[in-house]
């Protein structure tokens, strides 16, 4: 297929708003700048502590969410991915971290589940309650779905109201192809091809049609990803919950932008519990082969898997933290 020209940036920071974990003790490594600890804003009352006051810590959640602040030239572009699983994280993180949610210039949603997406909620209330900004999805993002394990009751997963969503304002731009945001610098990958053989999906997860009812879907096809190429560095790729498969993401990135080097992947793998462990020994072998600069996983990539990267890839792995701020 034909390349698409990504335009190189000058820098890119993305600061994680939202994760599962929260490490106030990480020190800064490498381009992972961690919160402080100190500083008059980051503090609030409390009546049991002999000072009267304590440190207001960042909130952490079975979520994904970062803000990524892309440079190019003399202007820094902002676009929120993904929201977090409850209504206020988010917006109350940010609060903490000094960002603005006015500063946001656009959204993109790696997928419809609402561990990504419940955050629009709290951002629409920061923002005054009418919200003139574009959300990047995939059209079956809004698919209603359910985890089908056999031997249990099938849980049914909250979806997006898509008349919510514009009866607050949001633009809604729905695309399966790739697509570009910022004049060419940020891609959104679309639906990802899938070519490797072990990255084959979620197995009990199910959509419902209309016409046939409750039927499988384990590709989960409105998974997506945001790409950057940094001038002299290479490739940026951020997942939300990698569902296409980490290596086949990084791979369709490599084939769309014709670059090579792969500077950072950040983001959910996918690799938590039994369906997915057995692949992360395939799934750590195909990324040190990748060759990235910096790893970072995160959000679902489950214990077994990141200690896996880890111990594969130790001068490039970076243990994530809510705060972050990942300067590239």
């Amino acid at each position: 297929m034909t390349t698409i020209p990504l335009e190189p940036i000058d820098s890119v920071t993305i600061t994680m708003l939202m994760d599962n974990s929260s490490d106030m003790l990480l020190q800064s490594q490498g381009p992972a700048n961690r919160p402080s600890l100190s500083g008059d804003n980051a503090r609030v009352a409390t009546r049991f502590l002999e000072n009267g006051e304590v440190r207001n810590s960042l909130i952490a959640e079975h979520g994904f969410s970062a803000l990524v602040a892309v440079t190019k030239g003399e202007y820094a572009h902002r676009i929120l991915f993904d929201a977090g699983v409850s209504s206020n994280g988010v917006v109350e993180n940010m609060r903490r971290l000094e960002l603005s949610p006015k500063n946001i210039e656009t959204m993109v949603m790696s997928h419809g589940h609402f561990d990504h997406t419940v955050g629009l909620d709290g951002l629409t209330n920061a923002l005054g309650g009418t919200v003139n900004l574009p959300v990047m999805i995939h059209p079956e993002f809004w698919s209603r779905r359910r985890i089908a394990i056999p031997g249990r009751s099938p849980s049914e997963l909250p979806a997006t109201s898509k008349p919510a969503l514009v009866g607050a304002g949001f633009e809604i731009i729905e695309n399966r192809q790739p697509s570009f945001l910022l004049d060419g610098s940020v891609l959104v990958t679309g639906e990802v091809d899938r070519t490797t053989e072990f990255e084959t999906g979620f197995p009990v997860h199910q959509a419902f049609h209309d016409e046939g009812g409750w039927q499988p879907d384990p590709l989960i096809l409105d998974d997506q990803a945001l790409v950057m190429n940094v001038r002299d560095k290479g490739l940026v790729v951020l997942t939300g919950c990698g569902h296409s498969g980490i290596v086949n993401i990084v791979h369709y990135a490599k084939k769309l932008t014709g670059v090579d080097d792969v500077y950072a992947v950040l983001g959910g793998f996918h690799l938590s519990g039994p369906i997915f462990e057995p692949i992360i020994q395939a799934t750590t072998q195909a990324l040190a082969a990748l060759n990235p600069r910096h790893i970072v996983p995160a959000h679902c990539t489950g214990y077994k898997a990141v200690h896996a990267l880890a111990a594969a890839m130790p001068d490039a792995f970076i243990q994530n933290s809510v705060g972050t701020r990942f300067e590239f």
